[in-house]
């Protein structure tokens, strides 16, 4: 007779409670993140239906939810809808801008070596409207450069 290790026994029975508790640990269960991720979707596709929105713009309102589950639940609307012959609801939010519409603040210049070479755009476009006269050209010493301390 072959007699089973207790040890054995009391390790694998405690490893399966253990792992059987992963959600409490933190450990994400993919099959049941996938699952409601699904159902996020159908139910954003299936909201964005009964507020008449394209689905285009149901796609970019929502960029992080999964398109095939945001179509899937438009549709089961769209089909519902015309089923029960339901009128869409007026959204109360206005439509998003597009992208190309929104505008982003100007990126801010260097310090360092935009500064030191700087010269203004405005006098160079007055000198070409206006007729040069060589003697007030003569009188002004050209612009001189900064000297920088090394600290």
């Amino acid at each position: 007779m072959t007699r089973s290790n207790p040890h054995l026994l009391l390790g694998l029975i405690l490893s399966g409670a253990l792992l059987g508790g992963c959600e409490q640990l933190g450990i994400p269960d993919f099959t049941k993140s996938s699952a409601t991720a699904e159902a996020d979707g159908k139910a954003i596709g299936g909201a964005c239906r009964h507020a008449g929105r394209a689905i285009e713009d149901c796609y970019n309102l929502n960029p992080g939810a999964p398109r095939a589950a945001v179509f899937a639940g438009w549709r089961e609307m769209n089909d519902y809808m015309a089923e029960k012959n339901i009128t869409e609801v007026e959204p109360k939010v206005p439509p998003p801008l597009p992208p190309a519409a929104e505008e982003k603040p100007a990126p801010k210049p260097k310090r360092s070596a935009d500064k030191k070479e700087k010269e203004p755009s405005a006098p160079d476009s007055e000198q070409a409207e206006q007729p040069h006269s060589d003697a007030a050209d003569d009188t002004q010493p050209p612009p001189r450069k900064r000297r920088h301390s090394a600290e």
